[in-house]
């Protein structure tokens, strides 16, 4: 019997070692790694200046908790506050957190401002985490389902819809935040424009509501900046980040700026493990790197690199809808479903997965090659070109 819960449908794979853009199994077979731990490996795997790191504090200190001064957090907070032209940033552990400490804040919000039932608006094919109240902000019924009651106190409006957003600002007068992901990733890597950005900042100021940014897949540098929304040029009120922010090292961070800054207070908002001294620094190492290395523009040229020799192999292919992303956050969607096209790139040593049913999604590390680049394109559009040429089952 496996004593594991059966939450995962695991591919019949176990990797034992990493180096850069590549896995070995317990065979020692290599795999191109095209999705990072689902964008968490931001320096691919066993980066040699990111393990010296880890291994110094693990010798030094791992955990103090949160009744004591941890320097650590304070610096990594300089950090992303500097990057970022935010105030200030709380600690956790998880995307999931990061975006349950976002809705706390705007709860927070609205009963500032007297309001008895806050509402935030969020938006389809969102995706927030799998927490009661982060799965009731996700707009996925495959989520949601069997854990009903949800929430209440979110409006599920369509992304990129500006006019929806104003006229539900006017219908409803509680609302406290508008929350989205800059780049939805399990929707099917789905942008918000660049003009709806800057909309709702727009509309956020006008009517003083919070204007929440999830950055927990598209941020630290996956897009070739920074954090996504700054390809609009503004800046959030609140900024879920998770993820690559560690580079497997779990981690999370909410950002904060503004009237969102000053919210929680000693006891509104805590947690044991977040900020522990490891994950800080394992967060300031990823973020040195990255500059040091010039990753942010790696991603952007690896990107460009991957999309137009992608647009070029299937060109003319009317089962190919799309080819889209930003830096090394790239969807391809198909026209049918085609989860079995994990299956298919794993047998091609390439590993990558199927989002939204039909949205090939590749992220690679941030310190993916040119030559690797190419590898991935190589093994990747034999496979989707084998599966279009199967007959429909």
């Amino acid at each position: 019997m496996n004593p594991l819960m059966q939450t995962y449908a695991r591919l019949d794979i176990a990797f034992t070692r990493g180096e850069g853009a590549w896995l070995f199994d317990d065979k020692n077979d290599a795999y191109l790694d095209g999705l990072s731990g689902i964008a968490v490996n931001t320096l691919g795997h066993a980066h040699p200046r990111f393990v010296k790191e880890l291994a110094e504090q693990a010798s030094r200190l791992i955990h103090t908790s949160n009744l004591y001064q941890i320097p650590l957090q304070t610096q990594l907070a300089e950090r992303l506050v500097a990057l970022s032209g935010m105030t200030n940033a709380f600690f956790c552990n998880s995307g999931l957190e990061a975006n349950e400490a976002a809705l706390k804040l705007a709860r927070l919000h609205g009963h500032n401002k007297g309001f008895k039932h806050p509402e935030v608006i969020v938006f389809q094919n969102s995706f927030h985490g799998r927490s009661i109240a982060t799965l009731s902000a996700t707009a996925n019924s495959k989520v949601q389902k069997g854990f009903e009651p949800l929430v209440e106190g979110f409006t599920h409006l369509p992304l990129n819809d500006l006019g929806a957003v104003e006229t539900t600002l006017r219908q409803k007068e509680e609302v406290t935040a508008i929350f989205l992901e800059s780049i939805q990733g399990e929707g099917g890597i789905r942008a918000a424009d660049i003009a709806f950005l800057k909309g709702l900042r727009q509309l956020a100021d006008r009517h003083d509501v919070l204007l929440m940014l999830d950055e927990v897949q598209c941020g630290i540098g996956r897009t070739g900046r920074w954090f996504a929304h700054q390809w609009a040029d503004i800046k959030p009120d609140v900024m879920p980040l998770a993820k690559g922010l560690g580079s497997g090292v779990p981690i999370g961070a909410v950002v904060a700026h503004g009237k969102a800054a000053s919210l929680f207070t000693p006891g509104s908002h805590g947690t044991t493990f977040g900020g522990n001294p490891l994950a800080m620094r394992a967060g300031l190492a990823t973020l040195a790197i990255i500059e040091d290395e010039n990753l942010l523009e790696n991603a952007s040229a690896r990107g460009h690199q991957i999309t137009s020799a992608l647009a070029k192999a299937f060109e003319g292919e009317s089962a190919i809808a799309d080819i889209r992303g930003q830096g090394l956050m790239i969807g391809i969607e198909l026209d049918r479903p085609c989860a079995e096209i994990v299956k298919l790139a794993l047998a091609a040593r390439l590993l990558i997965n199927v989002t939204a049913d039909r949205v090939v999604r590749i992220l690679p590390p941030l310190t993916l090659s040119a030559d690797q680049a190419s590898e991935l394109v190589n093994r990747l559009v034999p496979v989707i070109k084998g599966f279009l040429e199967k007959p429909a089952s």
